[in-house]
């Protein structure tokens, strides 16, 4: 399944699917990977690895749209069957979202619909829960909203700063995430409305 990724950060989701691809695990082919950030280093990991990388930095475009065709036109040109987010920090529009004829995975740390958005595991912390940990959802209109493939839990531990939580939850996303692309690449997952069933 030819597959192109978008990130904004260090890329360690990024890395973790590149590692599962070479040692024969995934089915898949990452053909490509995209950011908004010029120097990001998930661009470096995909170079490192052999894979071209394109930048839709903001300040390329006159405005958001611009920039969502064009990212829309590079995954068209590059025959993408599936496009994964990977620590991607912009919300893709329904206008992009209604345009692409191929799933949009993307995973969160949180255990959704819990802590939507941006610093879950702060949220986590401040709000006291004894259990977090992470979500692999299909990307729809909302945000963090769609429906769940795969989760995991992380427990919070007495002492966690939003820091040590993260970490934790990083470990169990490296496993998770390629799990759930695996499985939705073998056919074996069948989503009906918000219910997402794993074949056996």
């Amino acid at each position: 399944m030819r597959t192109a990724v978008l990130a904004s950060g260090r890329g360690s989701n990024l890395q973790a699917l590149i590692d599962a691809c070479g040692n024969g695990s995934l089915p898949i082919k990452i053909v490509c990977v995209g950011s908004d950030q010029p120097e990001t280093v998930a661009l470096k990991r995909a170079d490192t690895a052999g894979i071209p990388t394109r930048v839709f930095h903001m300040s390329d475009y006159p405005d958001r749209q611009a920039q969502e065709e064009d990212i829309l036109s590079w995954v068209r040109e590059n025959r993408v069957e599936l496009l994964l987010l990977a620590g991607y920090l912009k919300v893709l529009s329904p206008q992009f979202i209604r345009q692409v004829a191929f799933p949009i995975l993307n995973i969160h740390p949180s255990l959704l619909p819990a802590f939507p958005g941006l610093h879950a595991q702060r949220q986590a912390v401040e709000y006291g829960v004894k259990v977090s940990g992470c979500t692999v959802h299909f990307v729809d209109e909302g945000l963090d909203s769609g429906p769940i493939i795969l989760q995991q839990a992380v427990p919070v531990l007495a002492g966690d700063t939003e820091d040590t939580l993260a970490e934790r939850i990083l470990e169990m996303e490296h496993r998770l995430y390629p799990e759930a692309v695996r499985l939705v690449a073998l056919g074996k997952v069948e989503r009906i409305g918000r219910q997402v069933r794993i074949l056996q």
